[in-house]
């Protein structure tokens, strides 16, 4: 019986410290600059991004969200979800691609982390982005767990283009949902924030701009330049990077990694580190053996992984 008792009080205190983040944290919100919860004390979210969801649907599941938050210290998950690329993308699979977004925002909100819905996009598609996000903020708007992000990352398209896009998307998402926090990405894959720090999204609470990094790429200029949009009054959330080049291959400059780090937890910066996958390539965190829902062991966390679950473990 007293060892029946005891496995209780381990599970309860289990429970308790996975749902820590949003227990302590609660409702975010924005002020000046910088991502504050629900008493007004800054906050920095860490946590891993899964790949795209019609690539790597087999990761989209609660037991891959529990290992990511109890083994890897996340607390935050992005859930990527492709808009094109295959048949499996949600612009010709959209129930099957909600399915998989459910699954994990469903997992998450038991865990008590913060998710952030990715619209994982290169292009813009702004009727299907209302149609999902109407959706998405009407059923989970509830919940302080959750975090829109409406353009993962433009390409080519000008800042006045995704503007215009963000700013019905985002009408959309407050329709339903007044307050949870929406990012809004920027040209060039999220490196021309200088952009809307210039001309920002006016009449809307709570939005923060995303920008990318990859360090094997991306330098002290990509700092130097957001340190200026900050300066300028734009708040800043880092929803995607990581320590390779850009192509998300090559080798991993560890040099670059740790100033892009020592800078983000210098300025109080969120990050969120990418793939949960299995590709050949450096920026997946996992080996095709992995199984699919989580209990990684270490023979299955590649060299990468095992860098971001390092640096997220130390939060």
């Amino acid at each position: 019986m007293k060892s029946l008792i005891s496995l209780c009080i381990l599970l309860s205190v289990s429970i308790c410290l996975h749902a820590q983040p949003v227990t302590k944290h609660g409702a975010l919100k924005v002020e000046g600059v910088k991502l504050v919860d629900v008493n007004n004390q800054p906050v920095a979210l860490h946590g891993m991004s899964f790949g795209w969801h019609n690539l790597w649907p087999r990761f989209y599941n609660k037991g891959a969200v529990h290992e990511l938050v109890t083994k890897w210290n996340c607390s935050v998950i992005r859930a990527s979800m492709g808009i094109e690329l295959n048949d499996s993308g949600y612009l010709k699979s959209p129930e099957e691609s909600v399915r998989l977004m459910k699954n994990v925002i469903d997992a998450c909100i038991k865990e008590g982390v913060y998710v952030i819905i990715d619209w994982h996009d290169h292009n813009i598609h702004q009727q299907k982005a209302v149609e999902f996000f109407s959706m998405m903020s009407k059923k989970y708007g509830k919940y302080p767990n959750v975090i829109y992000e409406v353009y993962n990352e433009p390409d080519y398209e000008t800042w006045a283009e995704v503007k215009a896009y963000s700013e019905t998307v985002i009408k959309a998402i407050r329709a339903n949902d007044p307050d949870n926090i929406i990012l809004v990405g920027s040209p060039k894959w999220d490196q021309d924030v200088h952009l809307p720090a210039a001309d920002p999204i006016k009449g809307f609470s709570n939005l923060m701009y995303t920008m990318h990094f990859y360090a094997g790429t991306h330098k002290q200029w990509l700092r130097d330049r957001t340190d200026e949009a900050m300066k300028n009054g734009l708040p800043v959330f880092i929803s995607e990077c990581a320590g390779m080049e850009a192509s998300g291959d090559g080798p991993i400059d560890y040099n670059e990694w740790k100033a892009f780090v020592d800078w983000m937890d210098a300025k109080g910066l969120s990050w969120i580190a990418w793939s949960v996958s299995d590709k050949k390539e450096t920026c997946s965190v996992l080996e095709p053996a992995a199984s699919s829902n989580g209990k990684w062991k270490a023979d299955v966390i590649k060299e990468w992984g095992r860098t971001a679950q390092l640096y997220l473990k130390k939060y």
